[in-house]
């Protein structure tokens, strides 16, 4: 026999003072009467899920149904080949389009003078700072070095006035 635990006997003193005899009764059958209620819900729900899905792949065959090669008409020409013969042919020279670069003279610039500008593939006029070097030139001033992310730094003053430039010796 199990020895009723200390809350259960406290619900039982509260229980028999405050509500008439009936209540626990009461109290019993209107949980079942929910229960019993959520359970015919569920197999409700689970029934109209059958039937979607039955009304759902009577459809596809349906559908397959009215698709399938014994209901297609048939294309038979009578005594004829099934299929058009196309013979091609190539254009006359006089209807091809061709190009030809112009002439010396008959060139048209839009202004007198074209400066022509070249870059080179190696770096001969400066080299790259690293991140120490960076530092020293700016030691005069309060700064940091912050990393965004691989290969990627940005150098922040603290004083905003500094990132506008400032005299260097």
């Amino acid at each position: 026999m199990n020895r009723p635990t200390d809350n259960q006997r406290l619900l039982d003193d509260v229980l028999s003072e405050a509500m008439p005899a009936d209540f626990r009764k009461a109290l019993l059958g209107e949980t079942l009467r929910l229960a019993g209620r959520r359970r015919r819900w569920r197999q409700t729900n689970r029934v109209a899920a059958w039937l979607v899905t039955l009304g759902l792949l009577a459809g596809l065959v349906w559908q397959n149904r009215l698709h399938s090669p014994a209901t297609l008409p048939s294309v038979v020409q009578a005594g004829g080949n099934s299929y058009q013969l196309v013979r091609t042919e190539l254009l006359p020279v006089s209807a091809t389009v061709t190009t030809q670069p112009l002439a010396t003279g008959q060139r048209i610039a839009s202004a007198e003078t074209v400066n022509v500008v070249e870059t080179e593939a190696s770096h001969r006029g400066f080299r790259v700072v690293d991140d120490d070097e960076l530092l020293t030139l700016v030691s005069a001033r309060p700064a940091a070095l912050v990393h965004l992310g691989p290969h990627s730094e940005r150098l922040v003053f603290v004083n905003p006035a500094d990132e506008k430039g400032f005299p260097v010796n």
